[in-house]
């Protein structure tokens, strides 16, 4: 599986180029800046190829005749609470199926994973869950909703006071690093990469299924 994931709307820390000023801005002389919203919470994501699952029918075949049903994670969304000690994140989507047979009622449970990811590459928890598709007789479709949870600790996902300091600072036209992005000091870069943290959400696939997603 590769942790390189589809980046969603919520991003720890997160620095959005901007153009109004703001609390915790960086300005650089007048109209344009870089306002800096610096947050523990973890960005949640699904990483590339899990995103979706096919099941075959009979197992052994991978010809489109063989499709039995194709399900897929959508409507990816999250919450956050860092108001203690303890990061709480929830990561909350969708499964949408179809099935090539409506025939009759039909109950399918799939498998999916949480994992929580460090710096992009650390793996710290994994968790696996299942989420179960109720089709009805006549129906292709049908939907269900799953949820991924994690802790994280808020002192490994906070930025130090001096990092915070050097990309929040104010600076004013005519200061020697006026013109001078924060984020080409290696020490603000090192520094955001311990402290980022992901939730990660897809479904548990097995070696054929992933093969299969990268290589359709």
């Amino acid at each position: 599986m590769t942790l390189r994931a589809k980046s969603m709307a919520i991003v720890a820390p997160l620095i959005v180029l901007g153009g109004c000023a703001g609390d915790n801005e960086l300005r650089i002389g007048q109209g344009v800046g870089v306002t800096s919203t610096l947050s523990a919470c973890p960005s949640v994501a699904i990483p590339d190829n899990t995103g979706d699952i096919t099941l075959f029918n009979p197992a052994s075949s991978t010809d489109a005749s063989a499709i039995d049903v194709v399900a897929n994670v959508t409507n990816l969304r999250s919450s956050c609470n860092e108001a203690s000690e303890k990061i709480y994140a929830v990561a909350t989507f969708d499964v949408q199926a179809r099935r090539s047979n409506a025939s009759g009622a039909r109950q399918v449970t799939l498998p999916y994973f949480s994992t929580v990811v460090r710096g992009g590459t650390s793996v710290i928890s994994k968790r696996i869950g299942s989420v179960t598709l109720n089709f009805a007789d006549g129906s292709y479709r049908a939907q269900a909703q799953g949820q991924g949870a994690a802790y994280i600790d808020k002192v490994a996902a906070t930025l130090p006071a001096d990092i915070r300091e050097k990309i929040t600072r104010k600076r004013k036209s005519g200061d020697v690093d006026a013109a001078v992005d924060p984020l080409s000091d290696p020490a603000v870069r090192a520094a955001l990469a311990r402290t980022s943290f992901e939730l990660l959400v897809g479904f548990q696939l097995s070696g054929d299924q992933l093969r299969y997603n990268v290589t359709r």
